[in-house]
């Protein structure tokens, strides 16, 4: 994905600031882990040092991302690193669940071993207890061949009946064992089915993550749209609050000079009515006093006629 040289810039002096954020965290979360001690903090100490290792790869990969933008102008990386999160995220994930998977059958081995092992010793107690019933009954024919000849028929009567309690026993125990045999059949057979149905859901719970996945494919898609269109409209603001910032300058210059000219009309106005006053005033003067042109020709006449009069009288 491209950029145009500005976005580039602009991204870039945004990748510098998150990079001297997280060397600033990466310092602070060194003295906290120095600070530590003692051992109740051991999993406080390794929680932080994750943490550290976090900001050094982010800051690693933003410092890749940086330079990829000042020489290609392009974030190429930044969708190979978020694949590469995505596929470690997947093998976790694949990895937790075989985990559990062989937990479950150790756990369920172990418990069928038990079990095994509890019936195999019950097994051994009934041969113990058969050995221990014919041992009684050897003791109990070694009597009866010691005692009298009269009581040979009572014994053998009494070694019939023991013999047939034998046999039933016997039988019984065979019984037991077909039964715990086919018990065992079950359990196995129970087992391959949880085995079949466990790979089933495994298959359908595969199908489930990958539909997950190109659903947020496609979110990461229209999202990184709306941030392209997002980004376009704030330079065309930008274009256009630096026009308007223009104009604005524009008319603001025209408007100071026209100030200035209506100043100076002003100004002249005012000189050429002091002017116009000045000389209104200074004609005035003139005239009162009958300077300059406006001298007065009457007085001339009077004095004439106040001379014509003294030389009647002489």
């Amino acid at each position: 994905m491209s950029l145009s040289r500005i976005q580039s810039v602009r991204v870039a002096a945004v990748l510098e600031d998150c990079s001297d954020q997280l060397d600033i965290l990466g310092h602070t979360l060194t003295v906290q882990i120095t600070r530590e001690r003692g051992t109740a903090v051991a999993q406080e100490k390794a929680r932080l040092a994750k943490l550290r290792r976090d900001c050094q790869s982010i800051s690693r990969q933003v410092s890749k991302l940086h330079l990829e933008l000042e020489e290609k102008q392009s974030l190429s990386s930044l969708l190979q690193v978020v694949e590469d999160e995505e596929q470690k995220k997947k093998a976790n994930n694949t990895r937790r669940e075989e985990k559990i998977k062989l937990e479950k059958r150790k756990e369920t081995l172990q418990r069928q071993k038990e079990e095994i092992k509890q019936k195999t010793e019950k097994l051994t107690e009934i041969r113990w207890l058969a050995k221990d019933l014919k041992h009684q009954l050897n003791e109990q024919s070694s009597q009866i061949a010691n005692k009298n000849k009269l009581m040979e028929k009572n014994m053998e009567l009494q070694l019939q009946q023991t013999q047939r309690e034998t046999s039933e026993t016997e039988k019984l125990l065979q019984d037991k064992l077909e039964l715990l045999q086919n018990k065992l059949m079950e359990e196995r057979r129970v087992h391959e089915e949880s085995e079949k149905f466990l790979q089933n859901r495994h298959k359908e719970l595969q199908q489930q993550l990958q539909q997950w996945q190109l659903h947020t494919t496609q979110m990461l898609q229209e999202k990184e749209q709306q941030l392209n269109s997002v980004r376009c409209k704030r330079t065309v603001n930008l274009d256009r609050l630096m026009e308007m910032k223009r104009r604005f300058r524009e008319m603001e210059q025209v408007v100071m000079e026209d100030r200035e000219e209506q100043e100076k009309l002003c100004q002249q106005q005012a000189l050429a009515t002091s002017a116009t006053k000045l000389q209104a005033w200074w004609r005035g003067c003139m005239v009162r006093r009958g300077l300059g042109s406006f001298k007065k020709e009457e007085v001339k006449k009077g004095k004439k006629k106040k001379e014509g009069k003294k030389k009647k009288k002489k």
